[in-house]
């Protein structure tokens, strides 16, 4: 994988963990796919996917950090995310690793999925 797309994700995911919305967005296509993890479906574009994650943060604190890429042969990048959610109290509601499944275009993300393990 480039030290590029690498450096894209890291960028993404510690924007996100900070809450930093712009800064994620500026990582993002402007026609992204992003999945709604809790609700199922997914969200479409900078306008939702800002509307869904302020939404989120007022349920749930979640905390994603990437420890492992794979770049899969069909061209999208394999993302092993330790992720942790809370409550708004701080109660634990999930520990564990996911796959995060990323497509790139035009050095942006475009789409991602979610596998468990």
């Amino acid at each position: 994988m480039s030290g590029q797309i690498e450096g894209l994700i890291i960028k993404a995911y510690s924007a996100f963990n900070s809450r930093d919305i712009d800064s994620a967005l500026s990582t993002f296509h402007s026609e992204v796919e992003w999945p709604k993890a809790f609700e199922g479906g997914y969200v479409s574009g900078h306008k939702e996917v800002r509307k869904y994650w302020a939404r989120q943060w007022t349920e749930i604190n979640p905390n994603v950090e990437p420890i492992g890429f794979i770049e899969r042969p069909n061209g999208t990048f394999e993302v092993s995310v330790s992720q942790k959610v809370k409550d708004l109290k701080g109660n634990l509601i999930f520990d564990g690793i996911v796959k995060h499944i990323i497509t790139i275009q035009d050095d942006l993300f475009r789409r991602m999925d979610i596998e468990l393990e």
